[in-house]
């Protein structure tokens, strides 16, 4: 069991629990996430939380393959007009910023986010780091090589688990000089890694459970799916379920989906086989 401080309410996660996904941007790679309009993304969040997500992700950047990069005022022009109405109107929920650049995650913090996700673990934005430690957040950090545009010429490894924990290790020695208390991993599927090496991070996950820190698995709708059976992010939904089901498995903590029923319903299935 985790316990995670967020702004004084405590997320304890006794069993996996989910992430509904909201993309303030136009490109994003799944269409079905895209929501610009205040009232389309009450509605949205409302949808997700109905369904079983805990805490709700938003972000305003697309960060998939060869996206087109944001600075921070642009992503904050996004943000600014809806994330505080989000944060008042669902005040039960859990918010996190999926963001990279530090002073988009103070002026969240100030709208009153309760977690900070980056896809680069401060390596983007020095400032990061110690933004995160002032503001006394959860910090969910990823495994990434290069930025959104270059990642995937950087999909070469060694020993891709080895050099993911070393990655790891670096980075959690520095957040723990910082200061920040709570962090949660997420080993980056689909960021600078090929189809094969998804597959083999996601056979290997467990081993990065010696952190003893939540991990998170970001797998919905991926090319990893589409890719490898030939059909697009809108009909991946099983594949998303049958790979989230695999990643419980394996020790993922928190499912960071876009349709949460079905990752709910696995967790409950799950949760059942192994109390029986």
């Amino acid at each position: 069991m985790y316990t995670l401080n967020c702004r004084g309410r405590l997320l304890v996660l006794e069993q996996p629990v989910v992430m509904g996904i909201i993309n303030l941007t136009p490109d994003s790679f799944y269409a079905g996430s895209r929501t610009a309009q205040l009232d389309a993304v009450l509605r949205k969040a409302e949808l997700l939380l109905k369904d079983g997500a805990l805490l709700l992700d938003i972000g305003a950047q697309s960060t998939r393959p060869g996206s087109v990069f944001l600075t921070a005022a642009e992503e904050w022009a996004r943000l600014e007009p809806i994330l505080p109405k989000l944060t008042e109107q669902f005040p039960q929920a859990f918010f996190s910023i999926d963001t990279f650049h530090a002073s988009v995650a103070q002026q969240a913090f100030e709208a009153g986010v309760d977690l900070i996700n980056d896809i680069s673990f401060g390596m983007l934005d020095p400032d990061m780091i110690p933004i995160v430690a002032a503001c006394g957040l959860p910090y969910i950090g990823m495994h990434m090589k290069g930025n959104p545009q270059t990642m995937q010429s950087l999909a070469q490894y060694d020993d891709l688990l080895l050099e993911i924990s070393d990655f790891f290790r670096e980075r959690i020695t520095a957040c723990r000089a910082a200061g920040i208390k709570d962090l949660i991993l997420d080993p980056g599927f689909g960021f600078a890694k090929t189809i094969d090496h998804n597959f083999r991070l996601l056979g290997r996950l467990e081993e990065l459970k010696v952190f003893d820190l939540p991990l998170l698995a970001g797998l919905s709708r991926k090319s990893m799916i589409t890719k490898t059976l030939g059909i697009s992010a809108e009909e991946a939904l099983n594949g998303t379920t049958v790979l989230n089901t695999v990643a419980l498995q394996k020790g993922a903590t928190i499912l960071r989906v876009h349709d949460p029923k079905p990752a709910i319903e696995a967790i409950q299935l799950l949760t059942k086989l192994n109390v029986s």
